[in-house]
């Protein structure tokens, strides 16, 4: 209990330390709800701060953020937490633009700011559609939002069309997180080992009552180490949250086995570079896997991760849906026993697979290479329009 009090207490002197700034040091918040949302902002601080020479204001919900230790005087740092502080600081927040990748805005405990006009801006932490995976009013309070593609966009107008929602501002931006691993990642090409003779299989289920993890994992691991792959187990961060204690049991069960490792350090992608196939099931991450490192996806045609039941009255098929078969190979659960049949006909298949990878990622992403550049002048000019009015 004494640990709750002292860890409040820090909380509300954090969010006091926030409030006791000068209007003109709020102008760009960024809000963070985890220590993963770095990777998603990062770039895009880079470019403000370093580059236009803005400085912001970076507030979040994790004790472990990285950020939190930055020496750079440009950006200052607040760690809230999960409870009352942050709904305060939501409530009474006081800046020009607030800036974030946790959608459900106003319609759950998040709320807009009852005493100043802020502008929200939400940045996608994954390349999925819109209307499946996000809850049906995710993204309905934001005034704008940077898109992935314009696959987003026409979710979106469909969405507003449909429902008679008020147009937001949607911004053609891109996905920083996704040049950030083809520019790091591409240097390291030559790290992979030219003798590489073991496949390695990258596993990265997505999180929910229905997914890879909550169903066949144990069985699908063993099957891989059986057939002599090398194979990281890399759980969705949400199921990090929730289900530890299963994790640790499949630790428990594998470790002793020198080819399979359990990845925790989400924000390290080296696992990435060297896997030769990812299998999964409706996780954002499989995009990421095919565009940045253009490699072969292997989907277990797990049920439908749906968190919007009314997803069918928006006309787009959702990308995840419709891009399986394009970027790798759908299998049942029920044919996972030969599911070593499929990996090697994946790794026969890559080259002509990287070529349609590169071609739907070129079709499909906005601007890539420099999402951060187009991010940045949006925010840039967004606040030069805010002092206007």
């Amino acid at each position: 209990m004494k640990f709750l009090d002292i860890s409040l207490g820090s909380e509300l002197n954090e969010l006091k330390r926030f409030e006791s700034l000068k209007q003109e040091e709020r102008k760009i918040v960024f809000y963070s709800e985890n220590k993963n949302s770095v990777f998603i902002f990062e770039s895009l601080i880079n470019e403000l701060v370093n580059v236009h020479n803005y400085d912001i204001c970076y507030v979040t919900s994790s004790r472990d953020e990285p950020l939190l230790k930055t020496s750079n005087k440009k950006i200052k740092t607040f760690n809230i937490g999960e409870g009352v502080a942050r709904t305060k600081f939501f409530l009474n927040l006081q800046a020009d633009i607030l800036i974030m990748t946790m959608p459900d805005l106003e319609t759950f405990h998040i709320k807009r700011s009852k005493i100043y006009p802020v502008h929200y801006i939400y940045i996608f932490h994954a390349m999925v559609s819109t209307h499946l995976v996000y809850r049906k009013n995710a993204f309905d309070h934001f005034d704008s939002i940077l898109c992935v593609g314009a696959y987003q966009i026409d979710e979106i107008r469909s969405t507003e069309k449909f429902y008679n929602l008020k147009p937001k501002k949607l911004i053609p931006c891109g996905y920083s997180h996704l040049d950030d691993l083809i520019k790091k990642y591409t240097k390291r090409i030559d790290d992979i080992p030219k003798d590489k003779n073991q496949t390695q299989i990258l596993l990265a289920p997505s999180w929910g009552k229905n997914g890879l993890f909550e169903t066949i994992i144990e069985d699908l691991i063993k099957i891989l180490l059986d057939s002599k792959y090398k194979v990281i187990f890399r759980p969705h961060p949400m199921t990090i949250k929730s289900s530890k204690k299963k994790i640790l049991s499949i630790e428990k069960i594998f470790s002793s086995n020198p080819n399979f490792k359990l990845e925790l350090d989400l924000p390290n992608f080296d696992s990435f570079l060297f896997s030769d196939v990812m299998i999964s099931d409706w996780s954002g991450v499989a995009l990421e896997f095919a565009f940045a490192f253009e490699k072969p996806v292997l989907y277990i045609d797990v049920p439908k991760k749906i968190r919007n039941p009314d997803f069918k009255d928006i006309s787009q098929i959702p990308i995840e849906v419709s891009i399986r078969e394009k970027i790798g190979k759908i299998i049942s659960p029920l044919e996972i026993k030969h599911i070593s049949t499929e990996i090697e006909m994946l790794k026969q298949k890559s080259s002509e697979i990287k070529k349609d990878i590169k071609n739907i990622r070129e079709k499909e992403i906005f601007n890539i290479g420099n999402s951060e550049k187009k991010s940045a002048e949006y925010i840039i000019e967004l606040l030069n329009q805010l002092k206007k009015n």
